[in-house]
């Protein structure tokens, strides 16, 4: 199974160019679309998921044309938005049946099947009683992963879904993910670095809708290897520094001082150690690249 997109680019009518003649191609497994907020990957998640129309440009997955035939993609489609709504006063176990019936599981016995199984899967079975309006944040979000996974989607797609969590039901969650991810093409789109480090073996970096970097976090890491370097600087010799040097990062000391990871080809001077290069460095040069 293979995602194929083909030189899809959209301008919404408040002049905004959201995608810009992007390419992209995505197998079976975990891949993360990383990007900073209105980079563009709400938009290209909505428009693979046959919500909104390209201006130009195709999309086929599994020998299916997206564009000219959304039903048949909506079929083997589960999707989670950023925000998705719940019907109060109902437990998880009644909405799910609920909406399996919206997906023609027609049979009592095959929902309670596909019920139970989805249940299991994201850790929700003890609480199935409960009515989901009272559940948390993270919980919401795993019962979004149930509900997308009633008709066993070939095609998963998922948009921002740990913003907000807490960091143990984010653990919770990127679990869940994982454990789905082996067997289907997940899209795992998010601003967070960490959520890609630990869930992807494949990742894509989105900015101004077009495609900065595809591939590997490995592979990314061992092209900044011997091109990365650090060092300590006073808060008020921050400036100067960023004038005289291509710096992607900074993050303060106990003692208020700055660690800055500078991009370079060489040993920008004596005073800069060689650093490891890490997923956050990667993001950080691409973005930065495209600026320049």
């Amino acid at each position: 199974m293979k995602l194929k997109i083909t030189n899809l680019s959209k301008t919404y009518k408040n002049g905004v160019k959201a995608l810009d003649n992007l390419n992209l191609e995505i197998g079976t497994g975990m891949f993360g679309l990383l990007g900073p907020n209105g980079a563009g990957k709400s938009s290209l998640m909505r428009t693979i998921a046959t919500l909104q129309k390209p201006d130009s440009g195709s999309i086929e997955f599994d020998g299916i044309n997206i564009l000219k035939d959304n039903m048949s993609l909506r079929k083997i489609l589960g999707y989670l938005p950023q925000e998705f709504g719940v019907y109060p006063n109902m437990s998880a176990e009644k909405l799910l049946d609920y909406f399996s019936r919206l997906k023609g599981i027609s049979t009592a016995s095959d929902r309670k099947k596909i019920i139970k199984e989805v249940l299991e899967v994201t850790n929700l079975w003890d609480v199935r009683h409960k009515s989901v309006s009272g559940y948390s944040g993270g919980m919401k979000q795993r019962f979004g992963i149930a509900q997308l996974l009633l008709n066993n989607p070939k095609l998963i797609i998922v948009d921002e879904p740990t913003a907000g969590l807490d960091p143990a039901e984010r653990h919770r969650f990127l679990n869940v993910l994982r454990e789905i991810g082996t067997n289907h093409t997940v899209i795992f789109s998010t601003h967070i670095v960490d959520d890609v480090k630990e869930l992807c073996h494949e990742l894509a970096i989105l900015n101004g809708g077009q495609i900065l970097y595809r591939g590997t976090p490995d592979a990314a890491e061992k092209e900044l290897e011997g091109k990365l370097w650090m060092r300590i600087v006073e808060r008020a010799d921050f400036e100067a520094f960023s004038l005289k040097y291509n710096i992607i990062s900074s993050n303060y000391n106990q003692d208020n001082t700055l660690n800055i990871r500078v991009h370079s080809e060489f040993q920008p001077d004596e005073t800069f150690v060689s650093a490891k290069p890490g997923l956050e460095d990667v993001y950080f040069v691409a973005l930065k690249k495209e600026l320049v």
